[in-house]
């Protein structure tokens, strides 16, 4: 399947600045198989160790030889010359060797034409929880994100699709009768979500969607369960952890959709639950959505730390935490989830895009959904619609506070813009960045 970090990947190749590579994202969003599918291409020398499994070099970073020492070994343990031209390094798994991870200096200072890439499982748990020193300013991180909308639809080989999307994008025309065929690839994709293995099996489906296998997203949900009981304080962190998650559909039923520690439990504190929330946030299992308090640049300088929403991180495992089954989602009967799901995924889109996830909360029920900050035409809101009802109550309030440029209204209406507000469809959020000239 064709991700689109394989053109970061490409960058970090063919930088001068030869730092290792960190990638980082939840588990099964497919790292191991892009890292793979990369170096196996763009490379004539490749080697790849996984730690759970190649213990000698654990044991090997766990002496108290020298780092030079450690560097030589490393390339007659494994066979493989990693200085030579041309050559790359996956190591997988990375998190069981804290002292290797911090032997990444090393690497960048006293080695730096070699080229290392390294991922692992809650591989950003354990870079927040290091025991040892973080070669901080010698690595490189890039994140990979579950799948996005245009990614989906790559894989159901849909790009003459997606180049109709981008032009009407840009010129705010109507989709016509594709605009239908577009909304379906949507609602196929909130069942599926970006996860590449639930989409895989919504590909081998071949049309019959009423077969498609949940139990892929339901073995994905049971191995985060799994994963909570690892790099955690104590068996109580890990109970905590659990609870946070499982609250977040309550969470965002609630009028104000901000998260409230009280929903958890009726006497949570926020010094007791910040620890095993912040596991959430690193794991990647979820994503923040941060208020605003004033939408002026920078935006980061204006958020409030103590109110924001929290995301699932795939739109399709939202979907099976809360059980809905295949003809609620394909026949859009989502009833009283329908806007929070439908929120979900923006967000998700939004953060696959590189857009950092705030919104605005204003004077008694105004709120716009998102903000976005663009070089050209300032600071956008974002305001979002389940369906074709589209009425911008907050826009207009927002409108009349701060004058923007335009607003966005993503809704299952089709392209158009009118009263200075952009109609983007819910199957075109993939188009908005925040460096785009070009989006009004």
């Amino acid at each position: 399947m064709k991700r689109k970090i394989y053109n970061s990947l490409i960058g970090w190749k063919e930088t001068k600045d030869f730092k290792p590579l960190i990638v980082l994202g939840v588990r099964q969003c497919g790292k191991t198989y892009i890292i793979d599918e990369f170096c196996r291409n763009e490379f004539k020398n490749y080697k790849k160790i996984n730690l759970l499994y190649d213990v000698d070099v654990v044991k090997l970073y766990k002496s108290t030889d020298s780092s030079e020492k450690k560097y030589n070994a490393l390339k007659i343990l494994l066979d493989f010359d990693f200085d030579k031209s041309d050559s790359v390094l996956f190591i997988d798994e990375i998190q069981e060797c804290e002292e290797l991870i911090s032997e990444l200096k090393f690497f960048n200072e006293k080695h730096s034409n070699v080229r290392i890439i390294c991922a692992g499982s809650l591989l950003g748990v354990k870079l927040a929880r290091l025991n040892k020193p973080f070669p901080v300013g010698k690595i490189t991180r890039l994140y990979l994100f579950p799948m996005d909308f245009e990614e989906f639809l790559l894989a159901f080989n849909q790009q003459p699709l997606i180049d109709e999307i981008k032009k009407c994008f840009k010129n705010n025309e109507s989709m016509g009768i594709l605009h239908n065929k577009a909304i379906d690839y949507y609602r196929k994709y909130l069942l599926s979500g970006g996860m590449p293995e639930s989409v895989k099996a919504m590909i081998d489906c071949n049309d019959d969607y009423y077969n498609y296998d949940l139990s892929k997203l339901e073995n994905i949900i049971e191995d985060y369960k799994n994963d909570m009981n690892i790099h955690v304080v104590n068996s109580s962190e890990t109970l905590k952890i659990r609870k946070i998650y499982n609250s977040l559909p309550s969470q965002l039923q609630n009028v104000s959709k901000k998260f409230q520690y009280s929903t958890i439990d009726s006497d949570a504190k926020s010094r007791e639950y910040s620890l095993p929330l912040n596991w959430l946030v690193e794991s990647n299992m979820v994503q923040i959505c941060k208020c605003v308090k004033l939408p002026e640049k920078p935006l980061l300088g204006f958020v409030d730390n103590d109110v924001f929403k929290v995301y699932y991180s795939d739109v399709g495992i939202f979907n099976r935490v809360i059980n809905n089954d295949i003809r609620t989602v394909l026949f859009d009967d989502l009833k009283i989830y329908k806007g929070i799901i439908t929120e979900n995924y923006v967000a998700n889109q939004l953060k696959a895009s590189g857009i950092d996830l705030l919104y605005w909360k204003g004077s008694r029920d105004s709120e716009v959904d998102f903000l976005i900050s663009t070089i050209e035409d300032g600071i956008i809101p974002i305001e979002v619609k389940a369906d074709m009802h589209t009425q911008p109550k907050s826009l207009k309030v927002y409108d009349s506070l701060y004058h923007p440029k335009y607003m966005i209204r993503i809704s299952l209406k089709d392209f158009g813009f009118k009263n200075n507000i952009k109609s983007v469809p819910l199957y075109a959020v993939f188009c908005i960045q925040t460096e785009n000239k070009d989006t009004k």
